[in-house]
């Protein structure tokens, strides 16, 4: 049975979510602020967070960024706010998923039980690793590094990283790319595919250029 972290300091939003949990077979533990949420993953493992943004004390911002110093659990933000500002900072900090307020209970479970799956380890995975001049990505033990240098990034990252080296060369639409990293029908807009392309780039260094741009299409990997 996996186990969700729900942190909310609004009391209805934690009861709709726990039910609507339990009743897709997860285990569920309530946190009503930002210090608890980082008492409890000291005390307990979680397989993922559901984490506000807004509350009192301590953001989630800031929750996440003391959870993540010594966990790596995947963290899905709820927010009252859409601004591309905040979803970028998120992302940044190691957000998997941004979901605004209101939103509809049986799509954020469904973003949940994607997010848990992809981080499943499979046991007797043959180790595969890509090199290209600098650039080493590592599938099996999902690490990136330039000239040398370990980088981090977000689980998303990771995963859409990942997708676009398995099938590089190869031209993908932002349809595919959306349905076959976020892994469901997107309800947002494509601009959050466009904001982890952009940290891609960023986190790659001098070789972003590897990342092409089709204009009117998606994406391609070329490497």
């Amino acid at each position: 049975m996996y186990h969700i972290l729900v942190v909310d300091d609004e009391e209805k939003i934690r009861e709709v979510i726990r039910k609507y949990a339990q009743f897709e077979g997860y285990r569920v533990t309530e946190a009503e602020n930002g210090i608890q949420a980082i008492e409890l993953c000291k005390q307990e493992n979680f397989d993922i967070i559901i984490l506000d943004v807004m509350m009192p004390e301590l953001d989630g911002f800031s929750t996440c960024q003391e959870i993540h110093k010594y966990k790596d659990i995947p963290v899905l933000m709820l927010s009252a706010r859409g601004e591309e500002y905040d979803r970028i900072h998120g992302f940044e900090i190691g957000v998997d998923d941004y979901v605004v307020k209101p939103f509809s209970p049986k799509e954020l479970m469904m973003r949940v039980k994607v997010i848990i799956s992809r981080h499943q380890n499979i046991p007797g995975q043959k180790h595969e690793v890509f090199n290209r001049e600098g650039l080493s990505v590592d599938f099996t033990s999902r690490i990136v590094t330039v000239d040398g240098e370990k980088v981090d990034m977000s689980p998303k990252e990771y995963d859409l990283l990942f997708f676009m080296v398995k099938n590089r060369g190869i031209a993908l639409t932002r349809e595919k790319l959306i349905h076959d990293v976020w892994g469901y029908d997107f309800y947002g807009d494509d601009r959050t595919l466009d904001t982890h392309i952009k940290l891609l780039r960023s986190r790659l260094g001098r070789y972003r250029s590897f990342i092409v741009t089709l204009r009117g299409v998606g994406y391609r990997f070329e490497a």
